[in-house]
């Protein structure tokens, strides 16, 4: 795909899923919004993955993004946690594929080593570098922030894989 491209990061969690949207140009990047979704912790899990996948599908029906990325997510203190950000996960994978956007997966450290430079960032850090990255943007949520994080990260990456795929290697 040639011309500017519409890169919606991701930041899955059953109470609160950080979204931004970025336009990639070459290496220049433009924020075009970002946001939270939330979900109401009284009300059951299959409402909250129901409020969670319509939400998302209003999300790519406005913005229309051209590509999609998810963030992996780790809890290991406590396994029912775990299971139910899990299945938000699968909510937020499966709603741009079934959109029929392709979705790419990265690990936490490799979004903060695309946006800080190291793997073990702390989140003020990765906040301020990507107000720094995208100026004009106002981050009312640090899950917007992280989401805004995985976008730019999927950036720099697809970058990459389309300079190799031309044959050559940005030095």
């Amino acid at each position: 795909m040639s011309g500017p491209v519409r890169l919606l990061g991701l930041d899955p969690g059953l109470q609160h899923t950080g979204w931004g949207l970025v336009e990639s140009a070459g290496s220049r990047l433009r924020h075009l919004g970002d946001g939270v979704i939330s979900t109401d912790a009284d009300q059951p899990l299959a409402e909250r993955l129901c409020t969670l996948h319509r939400a998302l599908m209003v999300l790519l029906e406005q913005w229309r993004p051209d590509e999609a990325a998810v963030e992996h997510t780790y809890v290991n203190k406590n396994p029912g946690a775990a299971l139910k950000l899990g299945q938000a996960r699968g909510v937020v994978l499966l709603a741009p594929a079934l959109a029929g956007i392709r979705v790419a997966e990265y690990q936490a450290m490799e979004v903060k080593r695309a946006v800080v430079g190291t793997g073990h960032a702390e989140k003020p850090q990765v906040e301020a570098m990507v107000r720094r990255l995208l100026p004009g943007a106002t981050i009312r949520r640090s899950d917007a922030a992280d989401a805004l994080a995985v976008a730019i990260c999927h950036a720099h990456h697809r970058g990459t894989r389309l300079a190799f795929a031309r044959g050559y290697a940005p030095a």
